[in-house]
Parts: C-alpha cells; sequence; structure tokens
C-alpha cells in the first residue's frame, strides 16, 4: 500500500512550489513520483509540423504538470486539515488501511 495515492490531498514540502496544496492526478509508482493537479507548472515548446492530410500545426507553447517526487510531498488528512505522516493499522476485515498519526483517524480517498 502507498502512502500517497491518486484522490488524495497533499502539500508540497519543498521546492518552487513549497506550500502548495493539490489532489493527486496520478502516482508514478517505479520512479516515485506524483502528479498534483496546477502544481511544478512547466512549460515546453513544440515545433510547427504535418499533420495527417496535408494541414500544418502551428508553433505553439504547452504548460503541463511536471512529476514530483515523493518526498517533496507530504499528505493532507481530511480531518484536521493538517499535513501529516502516515501510519497502517489493519482493519476489521483483515485488510491494511492508512490513518493520521496526527488526530489518529482514518484515511479515506
Amino acid at each position: 500500500m502507498q502512502r500517497v495515492q491518486q484522490g488524495d490531498t497533499v502539500e508540497v514540502i519543498a521546492g518552487k512550489d513549497k506550500g502548495l496544496r493539490g489532489e493527486v492526478v496520478r502516482v508514478l509508482v517505479k520512479k516515485d513520483r506524483v502528479i498534483i493537479n496546477g502544481v511544478n507548472i512547466m512549460k515546453r515548446h513544440r515545433k510547427a509540423r504535418p499533420a495527417p492530410g496535408g494541414q500544418q500545426i502551428p508553433a505553439q507553447i504547452i504548460e503541463f504538470e511536471a512529476p514530483l517526487h515523493l518526498s517533496n510531498v507530504m499528505l493532507v488528512c481530511g480531518s484536521c486539515d493538517e499535513r501529516t505522516r502516515v501510519g497502517y493499522r489493519m482493519n476489521d476485515e483483515g485488510f491494511k488501511t492508512r490513518y493520521c498519526k496526527k488526530c489518529d483517524s482514518p484515511i479515506e480517498v
């Protein structure tokens, strides 16, 4: 089980976007990175290129959310609305669940 999952609200704790909060759009498990909605916006310049049917796609500047490393974000608890560390417990059905270490409440996605 991951400490940060898709749909969680996280806060950036290091880097140029420190202090910003956003929702996790995607988790890149193998690279230990997350993509957060509206955070770490980068720009990429695209050349003009031919498209199918003889059309021409013009040159443009594309803005996108770049991935952040998991160590630079902390989960925000839904009940106490503070960034927190994540603990794990076994529930009644025998499944592993996440809980907030500050207010001791379970974390739901």
